[in-house]
């Protein structure tokens, strides 16, 4: 946004703030001397929460960076009542990460746009919190562990239940070896979702900066189904369901297998099974129904999407994550967390426990600890949606190699590593 059409807009909304100035509030009223400093990338959905939570466990956005005028307003109002001051508002990223009062920044961005802004908040000497999934591409997740690694930056992924305290007891107790030989692992999520429709291409709205909200990605007309939220049923932008909700119960699925193999033996040699639309005729590139299966030589990971159904949910919860083992099961979902012994009679529960994700990682920026869900746990379950994706996008099995995570000889596959971008939107060099 040019300097002057920024004023305008600022001066319009009411929100204009002088970037100097912004610590300069009355201690009294916030005790901003003692606050964590965030900036906000992206506020129309899951970051909206995020920051939100962030200012609840005591930070403060400095300010809140949007593509999308509309959304500034709304969400800076909110951030405004939240912690009794308006943020900056901004359109340039880079802006923000000049910054140097800002310590930390939460990225809430459509999947394609979660890299560079990462990689260049690391280089910058900035902490991130970015939303779920870490990547687009399993090549992007490792050169954002790369520059939370080099530069020694704190990287919270949004996995929320990595902070939650039911989950990790559930995770214990599988590790405990009391469900004795664990042969299969289920995760799950049934949901049924409404029709998108197929409206035309239509012009951009106003106060909207589509090139740069397209950023990597393919130059494409502007349309309303590609845009706001329904981004994530298209492969440009998002990373299909598995990337959207399904990698809650993965990475939870995927934490009980690193506690019983390891966090450096926690991927799948294969990767097989059946997607496809089969639920609406609208215009989603992405599919409703699926089940895959990955090997681990030893057990079994399955996932299974019902976007169609929730009448008769699996096991009796709609997202889940389930443990098989010969002396008993496992069920873990939001609620709490129940073990099924074979005789039918009652084992071990426990009901959900809080924990809160944002305060974590403003723990961890204070003590320079790895969060709950630091960047290599959330590339890993990450890495888990990306190979089911590639599965599904080749419609057949796939053989991984996860010690040099790749496909070996399988150009096919292996071209599905990474992707090209749109420049001058690249990938920044670690």
């Amino acid at each position: 946004m040019k300097n002057e059409n920024r004023r305008t807009f600022l001066k319009k909304t009411g929100t204009a703030l002088a970037a100097g100035s912004f610590l300069n509030l009355n201690p009294s009223a916030l005790g901003a001397n003692e606050k964590t400093v965030l900036a906000l990338i992206g506020g129309n959905n899951q970051g909206r929460g995020d920051a939100l939570n962030a200012i609840k466990d005591g930070a403060v956005i400095k300010t809140f960076c949007d593509i999308d005028e509309a959304v500034l307003r709304k969400t800076g109002a909110d951030l405004a009542k939240a912690q009794g001051k308006s943020p900056a508002f901004e359109k340039e990223y880079r802006r923000v990460l000049e910054d140097k009062e800002i310590e930390g920044v939460i990225i809430a961005t459509p999947d394609h746009w979660h890299a560079i802004p990462t990689i260049l908040a690391c280089q910058a000497g900035k902490d991130v919190y970015i939303e779920k999934p870490l990547s687009q591409t399993i090549h992007e997740g490792h050169l954002m562990r790369a520059a939370a690694r080099k530069y020694g930056r704190v990287v919270q992924v949004g996995t929320q239940r990595r902070s939650s305290e039911h989950f990790r007891s559930a995770v214990d107790y599988v590790a405990s070896g009391r469900l004795g030989k664990v042969c299969l692992v289920k995760a799950w999520m049934c949901q049924v979702r409404g029709s998108i429709g197929k409206p035309p291409d239509s012009p951009v709205p106003p106060g909207v900066d589509y090139d740069l909200w397209l950023g990597p990605a393919p130059k494409r007309p502007f349309n309303r189904n590609r845009f706001h939220y329904n981004w994530r049923f298209f492969w440009d932008y998002g990373n299909t369901e598995l990337g959207n909700q399904g990698v809650h119960m993965l990475d939870v699925a995927l934490w009980g297998i690193q506690a019983l193999r390891g966090v450096n033996n926690c991927l799948p040699k294969r990767i097989s099974g059946t997607s496809g639309i089969y639920w609406l005729d609208d215009a989603k590139e992405v599919p409703d129904t699926q089940v895959l299966s990955y090997d681990y030589g030893d057990l079994t990971l399955v996932w299974e999407l019902h976007s169609f159904q929730d009448s008769l949910p699996l096991q009796g919860t709609a997202a889940a994550t389930g443990f098989y083992g010969s002396e008993g099961v496992l069920l873990v979902d939001g609620d709490g967390w129940k073990v099924h012994l074979p005789k039918g009679e009652p084992g071990p529960s426990e009901k959900s426990s809080g924990g809160s994700h944002t305060r974590n990682f403003l723990e961890c920026m204070k003590t320079r600890k790895r969060p709950n869900a630091d960047v290599e746990l959330g590339r890993l379950s990450t890495t888990l949606c990306h190979l089911g994706n590639i599965c599904t996008r080749l419609n057949r099995d796939v053989h991984f190699d996860p010690t040099q995570e790749n496909f070996g000889d399988d150009k096919e596959a292996n071209a599905l590593l990474t992707k090209e971008y749109r420049a001058p939107y690249i990938l920044p060099t670690v």
